[in-house]
């Protein structure tokens, strides 16, 4: 009988102690720190942190196309524009007044288009370009008609370029005398682009 008590004591207090250890282990567990170990599958982010949620870096816009007909020319037209030689001969029509701009602008436009200019005795000119102008009045209105011909060096004509341009009277004049620089420069302005764009399409 007595050694069935010490029996029995002696599994309480195997009990007791077991159920002491589980009670430490389910504390230590409670406290322990989380681990930082990225879940199964997953991976961790690489690099600096600052930077790993940074945008992905944007591609810079494409090089502006430079500014200028040239640009879009093609080799075998500015090869020809590079060969021309163009004289400009005296102007019919127009009084010397009316010409003095005209011709100024129209110089300078031919030579920012790469376009070389001859002068009057230049025995190398490979085109000849002659004007005739004239006025036509309707009522207030003054309108410059205007016709370009472009010569060889032989007196065959190869071009004709023609128009029109409105004139507003300058300081109440008529006739030429109020024809205004304006009006003449913007008639070398469109002048010189339609030279241009004949001899960039152009062969030989």
């Amino acid at each position: 009988m007595r050694r069935l008590h010490v029996t029995a004591m002696s599994l309480l207090a195997t009990a007791a102690l077991a159920a002491c250890n589980s009670a430490s282990d389910v504390l230590q567990t409670a406290t322990a720190p989380q681990s930082t170990q990225p879940a199964s599958g997953a991976t961790a982010p690489s690099g600096n942190p600052a930077t790993a949620s940074t945008a992905p870096a944007v591609p810079p816009a494409p090089a502006a196309k430079p500014n200028g007909a040239a640009a879009t020319l093609s080799p075998q037209a500015a090869a020809a524009i590079g060969r021309t030689r163009l004289q400009i001969a005296p102007i019919v029509g127009a009084t010397v007044e009316a010409v003095g701009p005209l011709t100024e602008r129209l110089s300078m436009r031919a030579r920012q288009r790469g376009i070389t200019l001859a002068g009057s005795t230049d025995s190398n000119a490979t085109h000849v370009l002659k004007g005739y102008f004239s006025l036509l009045s309707e009522g207030p209105d003054t309108t410059v008609v205007y016709v370009w011909d472009i010569y060889d060096p032989s007196g065959n004509r190869l071009h004709r370029i023609n128009g029109q341009q409105k004139a507003p009277a300058a300081n109440g004049a008529q006739g030429w005398g109020g024809v205004s620089p304006q009006t003449m420069q913007a008639i070398a302005d469109t002048t010189a682009d339609q030279i241009l764009a004949w001899l960039g399409g152009t062969t030989g």
